[in-house]
């Protein structure tokens, strides 16, 4: 692991800091100036080379720190990254996040926190706080003005970001209060309970097979494993002492076709209880509900997402099928029914649950004694996940997904009734 920076780097620190400042204060049209400008400044000599890099680093505590305080997560930042630079610029938001996350140990982050810094794959690999700008220029090949340039650039993204409805405390905050054990997930920790194993698996399944009906068998089976698991929790959370509250997570949405893929997001968590909340110019939605919904809602649309992908690329007859119409409205028909089918099959889990009948994890069924306090536990989350959207977004707008291609619309639902699971055709932003 890397050293950390230490302090006495000369006029390192303050030189960044001023070409920081510069780019980030620069309107667009003299915006090539100021990183033309930052970037001379920085990378003038070979000698100052490595107490840049480590003023770079020191900064770096300080502008990461500032976003994971104005509620923005690693996954977000990278996003923000991926989509309006480069590569190279990924490559750095990675090492930064990196750098930055020596300060946290692991016991001070969340679940989620946690899995986004592995999939990230952060790790600091650079032997010395003082060597990383050299050792980073080495692997991409770059000179020294073109990656000082490209700092600079990353800056300005992430020092331009707002403020952001957290989803879960920043490093070091607290967690909230975890339950008991009990069947189903606790408090954002590490592991998943055994119904999201098996939730999981039957989605893999159904990705994979070359087969429709067997795709809609495995992914209808998934989403009554997940109303049951939601079942569940509301009568586990019914009789602790400790009230559970909502939480939230951000799924990335993406173009093309970002549109009908937040229909789609939203159709799952509707269904499962989860509100959704997009925010378009920054690529993601914000999925709010009770936290073991939260994960199977996550499952079953990147499922759902990837079955659609496959039916979408082989629908249509001929040069029609490759049209943005055509795509457009097979994704908001597909979506439109995926909403039907799941809602249909939560309400039926609902009502097999309030007539006692319960499904185990392995998919089959026992009948217990009917539990009256099911019904209003489920009303009383919804209500709780309605107050918590009103108070993280205090001011919603609707926005309507149009379609104008009839053979995208009619292959769509066909490929919704082959794969699994209502369509208002509106979504929050």
């Amino acid at each position: 692991m890397g050293k950390r920076a230490q302090q006495g780097d000369g006029n390192a620190g303050p030189l960044l800091e001023q070409a920081v400042h510069a780019v980030l204060t620069a309107p667009e049209e003299s915006l090539d100036l100021a990183l033309d400008t930052g970037a001379s400044l920085l990378a003038a000599s070979a000698g100052q080379w490595p107490a840049v890099s480590r003023a770079l680093l020191g900064y770096a505590d300080t502008a990461v720190g500032r976003c994971w305080s104005a509620g923005w997560r690693p996954a977000d930042l990278v996003r923000v990254v991926r989509r309006g630079l480069k590569p190279v610029h990924l490559a750095l938001a990675v090492d930064l996040i990196a750098a930055e996350g020596r300060r946290h140990p692991a016991a001070g982050l969340d679940r989620r926190w946690q899995e986004q810094l592995r999939e990230l794959e952060t790790e600091v690999w650079w032997p010395a706080d003082e060597q990383y700008l050299g050792a980073f220029a080495h692997r991409h090949r770059l000179d020294r003005f073109a990656l000082a340039g490209a700092v600079l650039e990353l800056l300005r993204t992430w020092g331009r970001l707002p403020p952001v409805a957290p989803v879960g405390p920043a490093p070091g905050r607290t967690a909230r209060a975890e339950r008991p054990a009990g069947p189903g997930p606790a408090a954002p920790t590490t592991g998943q309970p055994r119904m999201l194993a098996r939730i999981r698996a039957l989605l893999a399944k159904a990705e994979s097979t070359e087969y429709p009906e067997e795709a809609e068998a495995l992914t209808a089976k998934a989403q009554q494993l997940m109303a049951q698991h939601s079942i569940d929790e509301a009568l586990l959370a019914a009789g602790a002492a400790d009230r559970d509250t909502p939480a939230a997570l951000r799924i990335g949405v993406d173009n093309p076709y970002e549109g009908p893929k937040t229909m789609l997001l939203d159709a799952v968590a509707a269904a499962n209880r989860c509100r959704v909340v997009w925010a378009k110019e920054f690529g993601f939605c914000t999925v709010i509900g009770f936290d073991g919904d939260l994960d199977g809602v996550e499952l079953l649309y990147t499922s759902l997402l990837v079955q659609a992908t496959h039916a979408l690329n082989k629908a249509g007859s001929g040069k029609d099928s490759r049209s943005k119409a055509f795509r457009q409205s097979f994704l908001v028909a597909y979506a439109a029914r995926i909403r039907e089918r799941l809602t249909a099959a939560t309400e039926r889990a609902t009502s097999d649950a309030a007539a006692g009948r319960h499904l185990r994890e392995d998919g089959t069924e026992e009948q217990l004694l009917p539990d009256e306090r099911l019904l209003p536990a489920l009303a009383a989350r919804s209500a709780a996940v309605d107050e918590e959207v009103g108070r993280l977004f205090p001011k919603l707008v609707s926005q309507r997904v149009r379609v104008s291609d009839g053979e995208g619309w009619a292959a769509g639902r066909a490929a919704a009734d082959r794969a699994a699971l209502h369509g208002r055709g509106e979504i929050r932003t």
